[in-house]
Formats: structure tokens, sequence, C-alpha cells
């Protein structure tokens, strides 16, 4: 065939979200997430999209997936039997954490346990230098001794970090080396390739959490390309990065860790390319499945980017809270709410929901998969929200008594409520719960959100979005075609992408040009090298960043480097200037500033994805009604008829007033009284608040 197929695969929670393109048509399917074997999940929904498009395995031309399995294994602490080797003297380097706390008066204080405990921690004498000089030499014959103990315990994955690493990794670099001849089926992972930045603990922490997930990741992507090579799928696999990049299954073995958050970051690629092919300008994106929430700002259709993430929260919105990760992430606020969100009631009588999920086994009582707790697609499917009958196209019935029985059991006797209230208060705690976060968000990046447009995608969020937006002062919202599996589209618009960091150490007056020139230079071939392996010959950008500060601080912002490096350190003071101004407001009078670490991303320049191209908007006839149903609207509390319409029945035009319910395969729009839907460029459902201008 002309065209070859590209197909996104993301495994979530609750499910498997599978996305086939190939000239100007779109397959999807969604399955139930199988986790105790989660290639099983994702080979059965390449066969049936394949099927759906009526082409061979041998017609695809890549595959992009996203996961989140180590992320899981993180948080549930199901990752291997890993031990630390680091430098004599800092064996407690991840329990004694940084000197801050997320809740600086709280004495009993919760922190999130270390990845590795400490009978698995091992020091070995050695000591580099800040400026990358050795200080004392790595002790090889004791490193030996500590090879034997990591045998004896058990050891299936061992991370290095020694102090100063980032600047000279050379003793890691030995210490892995002399260390693989006692343990030859260890997997290593070092500090200095890992995270070569500045910061042990945060360093340390990091290469824990790669060593962790390493064998998990490595023997699951084994498994999965075995399997597509039996099933004829004989593309490329790649798999998307927490930072918005794709790369080589090669790499992601070596850096698991670097795909923590693959999942929402496609996600969040989706929504910008929404932005940016409907010309919506700044947009609050937000995704919600069957397990998770996540929000993040968009700008000019560029999400914002962070080297800061966070596993594990004991504090679900305290930053500090968590296990530091410094890797190249989308921005984003992610909380326990979902479709398969559970619901209760606490000691002091308040309806909760979340962060604890039914996920697919056994999942919502309304499954009938034998689940007792309810969740919000319960609630969902009382409030009339979801037809119970033709819910995922048909393939999957819902069960109403299941989800009135555990709304009543779990809520309605506690509190005297019947199923229908119940439900109503699961739906508007999640729905504050989503606003509160992503009130916190923006307010904490200095963000106003009321003149933003929300897109709102994942197989749950159109159910809620609208609410949502009310209660955020929101008057537009965009509900983007195959908003049901946006995250696995989004892979498809990935661009393929690596980012790598080196700290250094230099005054902006002192700058020695020549060994940030060197740094640079080979950043940027470590980086090219990898993407080369999957872009091929096509066009490469390039992005350098730096993070800077005044002397004296102890956090710095991330500031463009100039394309040009003649007159290095006048630009670089230039471009902190303008970048601090635009934080802060002023600068600091005769403040020397420095520069701590570099950053070099090289991707392809734009998006190899097919997509629609129907992006005319002619007027509509009458939108063909299916007819009504009886749902409850969430500001009064009184139930009336609701106007329920089929998606692919709307043409481009067709205008509907709320209250209305657009159904799909994947999901249901709700729009709610205050608003007015209507069929826009690319096959968008563009829903405006009743009364405001467009």
């Amino acid at each position: 065939m002309k065209d070859k197929a590209r197909i996104g695969v993301d495994i979530g929670g609750t499910f498997t979200d599978v996305a086939l393109e190939v000239a100007d048509e779109r397959y999807t399917v969604k399955k139930l997430t199988t986790h105790t074997a989660p290639e099983e999940g994702v080979l059965a929904g390449l066969t049936e999209v394949v099927e759906a498009a009526g082409i061979a395995p041998s017609d695809v031309g890549l595959v992009i997936h996203g996961t989140t399995l180590a992320t899981n294994a993180l948080i549930e602490r199901k990752g291997a039997r890993t031990a630390l080797v680091t430098t004599e003297g800092f064996r407690d380097v991840l329990e004694i954490r940084g000197e801050d706390r997320y809740e600086q008066y709280d004495l009993t204080i919760e922190l999130p346990r270390p990845l590795i405990p400490r009978r698995l921690r091992f020091t070995v004498p050695e000591r580099m230098n800040a400026d990358g000089t050795v200080f004392r030499p790595l002790d090889e014959a004791e490193l030996e001794r500590v090879g034997e103990a990591l045998a004896e315990a058990g050891a299936e994955a061992v991370a290095i970090g020694f102090l100063h690493s980032y600047r000279n990794g050379v003793h890691e670099r030995r210490a892995r080396e002399v260390l693989s001849y006692s343990l030859p089926e260890v997997s290593f992972s070092i500090s200095s390739e890992v995270a070569p930045e500045m910061r042990e603990y945060d360093r340390f922490s990091t290469a824990a959490a790669n060593a962790y997930v390493q064998p998990l990741m490595a023997r699951y992507l084994d498994r999965l390309q075995a399997r597509l090579n039996a099933l004829e799928f004989t593309c490329p696999l790649l798999l998307m990065l927490s930072g918005g990049g794709l790369t080589t299954i090669d790499v992601a073995k070596r850096f698991p860790v670097r795909l923590v958050e693959s999942g929402p970051a496609g996600g969040a690629a989706f929504a910008a390319d929404i932005a940016v092919r409907c010309g919506l300008g700044d947009v609050l994106s937000f995704d919600m499945g069957g397990t998770t929430a996540k929000l993040c700002l968009i700008d000019g259709g560029v999400p914002h980017r962070s080297r800061d993430f966070e596993v594990d929260r004991m504090w679900r919105f305290r930053k500090g809270s968590g296990l530091p990760l410094r890797i190249p992430v989308i921005e984003m606020v992610e909380i326990g709410a979902g479709g398969g969100s559970i619901a209760g009631v606490d000691a002091l009588g308040r309806v909760t929901v979340g962060p604890k999920s039914a996920g697919s086994e056994p999942g919502p009582a309304c499954y009938g998969r034998g689940g007792t707790h309810p969740t919000v697609t319960d609630a969902d499917l009382i409030l009339g929200r979801l037809d119970g009958k033709n819910f995922a196209g048909g393939k999957m019935a819902l069960v109403e008594d299941k989800a009135s029985e555990s709304l009543i059991s779990q809520i309605g006797i506690r509190l005297d409520l019947e199923a229908e209230h119940a439900a109503l208060s699961v739906v508007e705690m999640v729905e504050e719960n989503m606003s509160s976060a992503a009130r916190v968000h923006a307010v904490e990046r200095g963000y106003d959100m009321t003149d933003r447009t929300m897109i709102a995608f994942g197989g749950a969020a159109p159910v809620h979005a609208l609410r949502m937006a009310e209660k955020l002062g929101i008057d537009r919202v965009v509900i983007p075609k195959g908003a049901g599996v946006g995250s696995a589209i989004g892979f498809l618009r990935a661009p393929i992408s690596f980012e790598v960091v080196q700290s250094l150490h230099q005054l902006v007056d002192e700058l020695d040009e020549v060994a940030v020139r060197n740094l640079l230079e080979k950043a940027h071939g470590e980086a090219a090298d990898i993407v080369r392996k999957a872009a091929g010959t096509a066009e490469l950008n390039v992005v350098r960043k730096v993070s800077m500060r005044y002397v004296g601080q102890g956090h710095e912002i991330e500031v463009a480097m100039p394309e040009r490096d003649d007159n290095m350190a006048v630009e670089l003071n230039r471009a902190f200037e303008e970048a601090y101004i635009g934080f802060y407001g002023r600068l600091v009078p005769e403040g020397r500033i420095e520069c701590l670490t570099w950053s070099v991303t090289v991707a392809t320049s734009h998006s190899q994805a097919t997509g629609s191209k129907d992006s005319s908007v002619a007027a509509g006839g009458a939108p063909q009604c299916l007819g009504t149903r009886r749902v409850i609207d969430p500001r009064t509390g009184q139930a009336g008829d609701c106007h329920v319409y089929l998606r692919t029945d709307l043409t481009a035009g067709a205008g509907i007033s709320g209250p209305a319910i657009i159904i799909e395969d994947e999901t249901s729009t709700y729009v709610p009284e205050s608003f007015n839907a209507t069929i826009g460029a690319f096959g968008i459902i563009d829903c405006q608040r009743i009364g405001v201008p467009k």
C-alpha cells in the first residue's frame, strides 16, 4: 500500500487505548488493561484495530508506545531488589533527603520510604572534588568486597552514585565495570549518565529509581517486541518519553525512569496539536482517564516543561512530599481522580473520592466484574450521563443496579441519601477536587485560568469538563475528535527527540567559554546520535538552555541559550535579566549571576502524523436527535430531560443547545444548560458559555 499506517498505544490504569492512522483515516480501540501481563491488552488492541482498518500487520510502518508501568512500579514498590553503591560517608543520603520539609511544623511528618533500604546501601572509599579532579582514588579492593556482598544479598539491580560524579564520572564507570565481573546478570544505573546534575540527593534518587524499574521494563519491552515480531508487526517500536518526545526501545531500556509520565505526555502533545490546528492560543489541557486526572498549561502550542518531578507524594498537592526525579517532563499536576476512583465516607462524614482506583480488575461496580466499591463511573451512570446499554460502542454493558447498590451501601446509608443524591455528591466532590488542583497549579505559576480555553480528552474528561469549566470561570471548552483515546493519538503527534543535561558551575563574569562550548558540543553529539537511530536523515532542531540564578539564591530559572556563541557572557547576562524580570518583575542590583546546568535537546523538526485535513466549517443542518434521557442537573439536584446525539451523525457547523449529551464509542460529552455546542474544524465539539461573546 502507498501509505504505511502508524499506531499509538497507551497503557493506562484502567484502559489500554490504541489509535491507528493511515492516510486521512483513523481507527481507535479501547481494551481493559491486563495488569498481570500488560502486553496482552496491547496485542489484543493492535490486532483489533488492524482488522478494523482492513490492513495487515506488515502494512504498519511504526508503533509508538507509552505506559504507566514504570510509575506504578515506583508507587506500588514492585520493582527489582535494588542496591546502592555510594561514596564512603554518604550511605544515608536517600534517607536524610534535602534540608527542606514540605510541612515545616509537622512533628509527625510522613515521607516516602526510600526505594533502597539501608541494608542494601553500600559504601566505597573514593572522592571527587567539585571541579572534577580526583581527591581520593577509587578503592577497587573494597569495591570487589562490595560486589561479593551484593551477590550474597541477591541484588537484581544496582545504582551507583558517587559525590560530584556529575563533573567527572570516571569512578562510577570504573565501579560498574568492576562489579559487572562478579554480577554479570545484574543491571547497573550510574548517576553520571542518568542525571549528571548537582545536588546529590536528587541525583541519587533518580539513579535509584532508574535501577529499580530497569529489569521490569527491560523484560516487558523484550516480551512486547518478541510478540510483535511473532504477529508480523516488523516495524520500528518507539517509546514516548515524559518530556514529550520519542525514543528507541534500546534507550528506553537504558533510561526507563524517563518513561514515568509517558502517557500524560502523549495527552499534552495531543492537546498542543489541537491548540495549534484550531488557533486556540493559551489553553488548559484536561485529561481524565480511568485512574487519574492530569492538568497542563499550554501556551502558544507549547506545553510547560520542567526537570523537577516527584512520584509517590504523601501529600497530593505538596511539593517535596515525594521521591524527586531529575528528568525532562511536561509540567502538569496529576491527581487520583478518574472514572475508576473509589468513593466513600470518612470518619467526619465527608464524601471522599480517590486516590485509590478500582482499575480494570475488578473495575467499577457497574462493570459487573465483581467490584463492590462505588466509583465516579457508577455515579455518572446513575446521574444519566452514561448510556449503560451502549457503553464503549455497545461492546460493554453497564449494570445500573450494581452501581446503585454500591452507592447506597457505601454512601447512602451513612449519609441518609438515595442513590441519585449519593451519586451527585460523588460527582460534585471529584469535580471540585480537580478544579482545586487546577487552581493551585495555575496560581503557583502566576497564571489566570479564566482567559484560557479548556481542551478536554480521555475517557472520562468530556463527561465532567464543562461542569469543571463553570467552577473555574472558563468560558470555552473544546472536545477534540478522538478525545477518548487522546494520549494514544498524541503519540502520533510527538517528535523524535532526546535531551542531554550536564551540570557545570560558571560565573557569568568569569565564564570559561571554551569549557561551555565543549560541553554543549558533546551533549549535542550524544543527543543527535540517539535521535538519528530513530529519525534517520530527517531534519533536526536543536534547543539549548541553561539554569541560572544570582549568587546566593537556592533556585534557578531556565534561560534559552543565545543562538550564536560569540559574546556568550554578554548574551547570557542579557537573556537571564529578561527572564528574571519576566518571573519576578525586578532585578537584584549588583548581583552576580551564575550558571549551574546546561541542556541540549535535539528533535525532529515537525510531527510526521497524518491526521484529518477537514479544517473547513460549513453551515451544518439541524442535528439529528436520538431521543431524550433523564439526567440530574448538578447545580439544582433536579432531574430533567436531556437531548441525546450521536457524534458521528453531527456535521460541521451543527449547533446544539444544552442540556445535551453527545455520545461516541470511547466517551460521552455532557453539555449543561449554561453552554451551547457547535461542531467546528477538525470535528471538534466547540462549547461556549451562553451570554459570553466568542
